[in-house]
C-alpha cells in the first residue's frame, strides 16, 4: 500500500482547479482617491469602518450592491462611517465578490482619511464620515483617457461614440430596473465601439441624470482616444473599442469556446504528464532527496536539533499508536491539521497533530509551534511531548487531554451542564493565567493570535490548557508591535489588528474578552460576518444589557441559581473591559488575573466595544437581483477546508494589512 506525495496531490488539485475554472477575471484598479482630511478619532473610526465594510459584504454577495452606516452621530467614541459598494451589472456573482474582495483589501490604505473611494474594472467602493449616498458629482470626480487613438476617421468614430453614449444614457434613465445600460455601435465594417453607463443605486432618477450627463461629457472629451472613462461620485461611464463588459459574461463567443477547448486539452496533457512524474516518483521514491527543497537552512537546523534531542518520535511508532490515523481516533481538526488520539507502547496516551500538507506554509507553522511551545512551560499551556520530522509527513505530539476542547462542552445543550459556575470561573482564571505567562512572565514574549474556545483544551478535572500555537508570534524586548499579515479567527480578532495589521498583546486580550463573555453566556459570538437569530451580535446584546443594568438576563440559563448577580456582573464587567475598542484601555493580562482574584467594585467603567452600532440599510432601489455565489459561499462555510473562518477556523491571508 502506498500514498501519493503531498506536493503531487497539490499539483493535481491545482491542475483540476485550473481546468474547471470558468473565470479568468482579475480586477484592475482604475483609481484610488484618499481625502487629505483625517478623522480626529482614528481608533473609533477604524472600528466602525470594519463594521460598515462587513455589512456591505453581506449585501453585495447577494445583490451586487450594498450600503451601510455604522456608529452614531454626535459621538466622539464612535464616529459614524457611511459606506457603499456596487458591482457593475455585467459582472457575474463570483467575479463581483472577487472585485469587492480586492477593493476591500486596498481601501484601508487610505485610513485615517475621513473619506476615500476606489474604482476597479468591475466595482466601486467608498467610505466616508458623512452621508454621500445622494451625491451625484463632487470635487473628486475624475476621468481617464486611453493612450492610443482611433486609426480611421476621427469624426466618424466620434459621431458613433457620442450617439452610442447618448442612447445608453436615455435607455438607462427610462429603465424601471435601475440606471444601467451597455451596448455597442458600428464605426466601420470591422470596428465597433462599446459603451456602458451605470449609476449607484442610492441615486434617484434626477440625481442619476445629472451624474451621467456630467460623466459622459468628461469621457467623450477623450475622443479620438480608443478608450475613455469617467468616475464620478454617483456613477461610472466608459466607452472603448474593446468589448470590456463581455469579458466576465457567462455567454461566450466562438473564440472563447476554442480557448476553453485548448485549455482542456492542455490540462489533459498536463495531467498525463503529472501521472508520468508520479510513476517516476514511485520508481525512485526509495532514494533520498539530498536537496530537501521544501526546507530552508533554518528549518533544516531545527530538524537536526530535534533528531538529536528527546523530542524526536519515530513516524512508524506514531502511526501505529494512532492505528494508522484511524477515523475512530480522530479528536478534531484545526486550521492546518487534524488531531488523533494515540497510545504508546508504554501505555501513555498522546494527541498527535497531523499536517494536511507538507507545503512551505504549513512547515513554517509547524516549526513555529515546535520552536515556541518547547520554550514555554506553564500549567495552563498544553505540553508538547515531541514531534516527528523524518517520515513522509510532519507530526506534533502533545499530552492527551481527555475532555478535548472547551467548545465541545460550552456550545452543546447537554454537555454544557458539566460546566457549572465554579468550573467556568476556574477555566476563565486559568486561561488568564496562561496568557499572562505568555505576555509577561516567559523568557520570550508570545502573542497567541488565535484564542478561542476550540483552542482551549480541558483535562480530566476540566482545568484549561491553551493549545495550537501555529499562528503565535514572539517579540523581542525592543519591539512595541509586529506588523504581520492578517491571521486569526474572525469574531475574535481585535479591530485595530484587522484594519492595520499591527499586532500587540492587546489583540490576545480582546480575544480573551470575547471568549470570557461566551463562557458565561453559553453563546457563540457573532460580531463579524454571521449574526445571531434576533439580528444582533452577542456583543451588542451584552452592551445593551450593561447600560440597562440587566446583565444577569444574559447569563447562561444553565448557571441560574449557581451564582449571585454580583459574581456574574463582575465577570461581565471584566469581559467588557478586555473587549473595548481602544487597545490602550484594555487591561494587561496580569491585571485581569488580579481583577478575577480581588474585589471588582473599584474597576473602571468599560467603554463601548466594537461591532455594536451596526445599521444595515438594504437598498429599496436595487437594480438587479443576484443569487449568492455557491462557490464563495461554500468556501466561507466549509470550515474544514477554507483558510478563512467564521468563529470556527483560523484565518491566514497572504496580503499585508494596511499600516
Amino acid at each position: 500500500m502506498f500514498s501519493m506525495p503531498p506536493l503531487f496531490i497539490l499539483c493535481l488539485l491545482s491542475l483540476f482547479s485550473l481546468c474547471l475554472s470558468n473565470s479568468t477575471y482579475t480586477p484592475v484598479v482604475f483609481s484610488t482617491i484618499c481625502s487629505s482630511n483625517q478623522t480626529p478619532n482614528a481608533t473609533g473610526f477604524d472600528v466602525n469602518f470594519v463594521n460598515t465594510m462587513e455589512s456591505i459584504y453581506e449585501n453585495i454577495t447577494k445583490t451586487g450592491f450594498g450600503y451601510a452606516v455604522s456608529g452614531t452621530n454626535n459621538s466622539n467614541s464612535s464616529p459614524i462611517v457611511y459606506g457603499l459598494g456596487q458591482c457593475f451589472s455585467y459582472l457575474s456573482t463570483t467575479d463581483c465578490q472577487l472585485c469587492y474582495a480586492q477593493s476591500r483589501i486596498k481601501l484601508p490604505h487610505c485610513l485615517p482619511s475621513i473619506d476615500a473611494r476606489i474604482y476597479l474594472d468591475g466595482c466601486f467602493l467608498r467610505y466616508s464620515g458623512f452621508d454621500f449616498f445622494s451625491d451625484a458629482v463632487d470635487a473628486y470626480d475624475n476621468f481617464t483617457c486611453g493612450n492610443s487613438t482611433f486609426d480611421g476617421s476621427a469624426s466618424v468614430f466620434g459621431n458613433a461614440t457620442e450617439k452610442l453614449m447618448s442612447n445608453l444614457t436615455t435607455v438607462a434613465l427610462s429603465s424601471s430596473n435601475g440606471s444601467y445600460q451597455v451596448g455597442n455601435a458600428g464605426v466601420v465594417s470591422d470596428t465597433k465601439v462599446y459603451g456602458m453607463v451605470e449609476c449607484w443605486n442610492t441615486l434617484n432618477k434626477t440625481e442619476c441624470s445629472e451624474c451621467l450627463s456630467n460623466a459622459t461629457e468628461k469621457a467623450l472629451s477623450c475622443l479620438p482616444a480608443k478608450d475613455g472613462m469617467a468616475m464620478n461620485a454617483g456613477c461610472f461611464v466608459r466607452y472603448s473599442t474593446v468589448p470590456f463588459y463581455l469579458s466576465s459574461s457567462s455567454s461566450r463567443n466562438g473564440s472563447s469556446v476554442r480557448k476553453i477547448a485548448i485549455v482542456i486539452l492542455t490540462c489533459i496533457v498536463a495531467v498525463l504528464g503529472a501521472i508520468g512524474i508520479f510513476i517516476l516518483w514511485l520508481k525512485f521514491k526509495s532514494k533520498p532527496d539530498p536537496s530537501n527543497a521544501n526546507l530552508d537552512e533554518g528549518s533544516s537546523a531545527i530538524i537536526r536539533a530535534i533528531v538529536a534531542s528527546n523530542l524526536s518520535f519515530k513516524y512508524g511508532d506514531l502511526r501505529k499508536a494512532t492505528d494508522d490515523f484511524s477515523h475512530i481516533n480522530r479528536l478534531g481538526e484545526g486550521g492546518y491539521g487534524a488531531v488523533y488520539k494515540g497510545v504508546l507502547p508504554d501505555g501513555r496516551e498522546i494527541a498527535v497533530k497531523r499536517l494536511f500538507f507538507n507545503t512551505r506554509q504549513w512547515l513554517e507553522q509547524f516549526f513555529n509551534e515546535v520552536r515556541l511551545v518547547s520554550q514555554v512551560q506553564h500549567k495552563n499551556l498544553v505540553k508538547l511531548l515531541g514531534c516527528s520530522v523524518e517520515g513522509p509527513e510532519s507530526l506534533l505530539v502533545y499530552e492527551y487531554l481527555c475532555n478535548t476542547s472547551l467548545d465541545h462542552f460550552l456550545f452543546d445543550a447537554f454537555k454544557k451542564n458539566s460546566l457549572d459556575w465554579e468550573r467556568r470561573f476556574e477555566i476563565i482564571l486559568g486561561i488568564a493565567e496562561g496568557l499572562s505567562y505568555l505576555h509577561s512572565e516567559s523568557e520570550i514574549r508570545i502573542i497567541h493570535r488565535d484564542i478561542k474556545a476550540s483552542n482551549i483544551l480541558l483535562d480530566e478535572r476540566f482545568k484549561p490548557k491553551i493549545a495550537d500555537f501555529g499562528l503565535a508570534r514572539y517579540f523581542t524586548d525592543d519591539q512595541s508591535h509586529l506588523s504581520t499579515g492578517l491571521a486569526g479567527t474572525f469574531g475574535y480578532m481585535a479591530p485595530e489588528y484587522i484594519v492595520h495589521g499591527q499586532l500587540t498583546e492587546k489583540a490576545d486580550i480582546y480575544s480573551y474578552g470575547v471568549l470570557l463573555l461566551e463562557i458565561i453566556t453559553g453563546r457563540k459570538n457573532h460580531n463579524s460576518v454571521a449574526t445571531s437569530a434576533d439580528g444582533q451580535s452577542l456583543m451588542s446584546l451584552i452592551w445593551q444589557h450593561f447600560n440597562l443594568k440587566s446583565l444577569v438576563e444574559m447569563l447562561d440559563p444553565a448557571l441560574k441559581e449557581q451564582c449571585s448577580e454580583e459574581e456574574a456582573g463582575k465577570l461581565f464587567h471584566i469581559g467588557l473591559l478586555c473587549a473595548q475598542a481602544s487597545p490602550s484601555l484594555r487591561p494587561p493580562m496580569w491585571k485581569v488575573v488580579e481583577m478575577l482574584n480581588k474585589d471588582w467594585r473599584q474597576l473602571p467603567l468599560p467603554t463601548q466595544p466594537p461591532f455594536v452600532d451596526i445599521k444595515i440599510t438594504e437598498s429599496s432601489r436595487s437594480s438587479r437581483s443576484r443569487s449568492s455565489s455557491s462557490e464563495l459561499s461554500s468556501l466561507l462555510s466549509n470550515s474544514d477546508k477554507t483558510p478563512f473562518s467564521l468563529n470556527n477556523l483560523s484565518a491566514t491571508t497572504s496580503f499585508k494589512a494596511s499600516k
